[in-house]
């Protein structure tokens, strides 16, 4: 086993575009998928997911401008690329609206001979009809920045355009821009993120913006932001100090940056004359202590010259957790979820204090959120509302006003005869740990994918999914959701609890709920596979090593798996609050204890495994799935590799890609959950194995 970087005999296969490990990956993914492609089955399968992907009838998400028109992007088969377009309130209303196209990505990068994949826009505020539009090559998150006109519907020439980076751009006006990129040799942090963040006006060189501030290298990243909002025109600084903690400024128009006393792992925001304040933490203020997970207002100007006098909004409970907040024009929407399931509520402040009181139109034994609200003019909301077995509804709301149905998804698979449930497994320490189950509730048990991802404070919550339903469910499979720690399922404290040392709890939780599944007869170990991508590729990867036994095949997308160098590859470094810093002797002492490169052994039960990855990766290093599966494959262990050339950390750019890549991972779990049981012991060396170079030192 290794136990740290010198020993490591696979490095070379961190060399991007090495020729030996590109012909490794070349020759691993000729493997997969010709075990897995060859067939009518699989061309089924792929098919059917891809009319997903394309379906017409899919809801096309819209964006306000503030213009009077809804934006989007939208892909589909004569798209792939996608299409940056507009129409109107009233054309969208109707079963087909008139669309506008504004950018052809298809069309750009034919034009350019550049692999052009779509990324965000960001709107010059008012006025609109300027726009920053990020493009990047082939999906990573570096992209490229360019100025783009409305009106002419075409990129601005000599406008702003920022070279390929992972930068942070914000208009300050029709002239002005903040833009943190790479500058050069030391402009950025550890991580890869700017730590310069400059003024940039038009008509003169990057390189003679003027500097707003300067962060750390061993900062996450520094941005700033301008608000354009009538009467509360503020610009903001912050810097990011690790991945939860951040110092955040007011820039007046002296240039003097005025530090916002928020606590460092607060999250905030100022809305007009209110400043917002979420707690990650405890948070002792007059004297009156705030439990994290609160949310707490005040008059920001008031805030910053001294006054502490603050409105409790929300205060959690054992059951219940704040996910997050947005503001209409003059109501605050508050979305929180009691045991997983959503409620969302409006608060409104007046001269009595704040008035709350339920958002009209949502359904109650569904999933909402809120896609999107008008905050400049209006206080109107956009809401969308899913389940496990209900398609999608889009509905435009007025605070205190009516609600109608916008649009409305059709059923890509038969629900009948199947229903959702949810249960709680307890954990080794006694933790319940909620999870759901979609499927025939009176089937015998069977083949059965559990899914999970239990890291920063991101929860899984109940979603329709055409893909799981057409290639999973309607196949006689049962899908299962795990709400484990390190999740933001009952807020902070839930992800605090699988924090750094304590990360072992997130993999018990996991575990637990395997089990769980079995005990109810569910499903077998044998019949149980697993899923999960990034920081969930890390956790599949922990059951493989660590509880083999309860598994029968387990996919790990775009995964972390190396422990030891996670934070020395592309964006690891930022994800040291995460998990811990490797080159602390404290940390690894826990970090090695499971982190799944440095606990393969011979002689496991380990299941069949999938790792699927990105080459154009630039957040998660395919690194990571490379070294894993060839250490596996030294083994002797059962393991199939597939690494997308595009894809970014989604592994995909278009829908022909992410029908394969779905096809692809479902298929191989169906086989490995439905066929022949695995062999007792792992098989020997492949071929394929000893043919490739004998490790170098030094090659990465």
């Amino acid at each position: 086993m290794a136990s740290d970087e010198g020993d490591d005999p696979y490095l070379w296969l961190e060399d991007l575009d090495g020729d030996d490990a590109a012909r490794w990956v070349r020759e691993r993914n000729a493997e997969t998928v010709a075990a897995l492609t060859g067939d009518e089955t699989f061309t089924g399968l792929r098919a059917e997911i891809r009319q997903v992907f394309d379906s017409d009838e899919r809801i096309p998400y819209p964006g306000w401008c503030g213009d009077g028109f809804y934006y989007g992007f939208w892909q589909d088969a004569a798209h792939p690329r996608g299409v940056w377009r507009r129409t109107t309130s009233d054309q969208y209303r109707r079963p087909e609206p008139d669309w506008d196209v504004l950018l052809d990505v298809d069309e750009l990068a034919a034009r350019e001979g550049e692999n052009w994949v779509w990324s965000e826009v960001h709107r010059l505020r008012p006025g609109h009809q300027r726009v920053l539009i990020s493009l990047s090559r082939g999906g990573a998150d570096a992209v490229v920045v360019r100025e783009f006109d409305l009106h002419r519907r075409s990129f601005v020439a000599d406008g702003f355009e920022v070279p390929e980076a992972k930068s942070s751009v914000c208009w300050i006006d029709a002239d002005h821009i903040y833009v943190a990129t790479d500058f050069g040799p030391g402009s950025l942090t550890t991580s890869g993120h700017p730590r310069i963040v400059k003024r940039w006006r038009r008509g003169t060189t990057l390189s003679e913006a003027e500097v707003v501030y300067e962060g750390q290298a061993e900062d996450t990243e520094v941005s700033a932001r301008h608000d354009p909002t009538p009467g509360f025109r503020r610009d903001f600084v912050l810097r990011g100090l690790d991945f939860y903690r951040s110092e955040n400024y007011l820039l007046t128009s002296a240039g003097e940056l005025v530090r916002i006393p928020v606590p460092e792992d607060a999250d905030w925001n100022v809305h007009r004359e209110w400043l917002v304040i979420r707690l990650r933490s405890p948070w002792t203020v007059d004297g009156v202590t705030h439990p994290a997970g609160a949310l707490l207002a005040t008059r920001f100007d008031a805030f910053l010259a001294g006054a502490r006098e603050m409105t409790l909004l929300f205060r959690p409970d054992a059951r219940t957790a704040l996910s997050y907040h947005s503001w209409t024009r003059n109501h605050l929407i508050l979305a929180t979820t009691v045991d997983v399931r959503s409620r969302l509520e409006v608060l409104t402040p007046g001269d009595t204090g704040w008035q709350r009181a339920p958002l009209a139109g949502v359904p109650e034994h569904e999933h909402s959120f809120v896609l999107d609200t008008d905050s400049d003019h209006s206080d109107a909301y956009l809401l969308v509302s899913e389940g496990f077995l209900r398609p999608r509804t889009l509905r435009l709301g007025q605070v205190r006003g009516p609600v109608e149905t916008l649009k409305r998804e059709p059923a890509f698979f038969d629900a009948d005869g199947l229903a959702v449930r949810q249960f709680f497994a307890t954990s080794a320490d006694g933790t319940r740990v909620p999870y759901f189950v979609v499927g025939d509730p009176d089937a015998t048990a069977g083949p059965a994918l559990l899914v999970g991802y239990g890291g920063f404070e991101i929860s899984q919550t109940p979603h329709y999914s055409g893909t799981i339903g057409r290639a999973w469910l309607a196949r006689g499979g049962t899908y299962a959701v795990a709400n484990i720690r390190g999740g933001g399922e009952y807020g902070p404290d839930w992800h605090r609890a699988a924090l750094r040392e304590n990360r072992l709890r997130a993999f018990e939780d996991f575990a637990a709920v395997a089990v769980d599944l079995v005990t109810r007869g569910i499903t077998t170990p044998e019949q149980l596979g697993i899923m999960g991508g990034s920081n969930g590729g890390l956790l599949t990867g922990v059951m493989l090593t660590r509880y083999p036994e309860l598994f029968g095949a387990v996919v790990s997308h775009v995964p972390l798996l190396d422990m030891r160098r996670y934070h020395r590859l592309l964006a690891g470094a930022s994800w040291m609050a995460e998990y811990g810093d490797p080159d602390r002797e404290a940390d690894w002492a826990y970090l090695r204890e499971y982190s799944p490169y440095h606990n393969v052994r011979s002689g496991r039960p380990y299941p069949p495994l999938l790792l699927a990855t990105s080459t154009r990766d630039d957040r998660v290093h395919p690194g990571h799935a490379r070294k894993m599966a060839a250490r596996l494959r030294e083994h002797g262990y059962d393991v199939s590799y597939y690494e997308n050339v595009e894809g970014g950390h989604g592994a995909a750019t278009n829908n022909e890609q992410r029908a394969f890549f779905w096809a692809l991972t479902l298929e191989f779990l169906w086989r490995r959950l439905t066929g022949p049981a695995r062999p007792a012991v792992p098989r020997q060396q492949s071929s394929a194995d000893a043919g490739q170079p004998a490790p170098v030192e030094g090659r990465a």
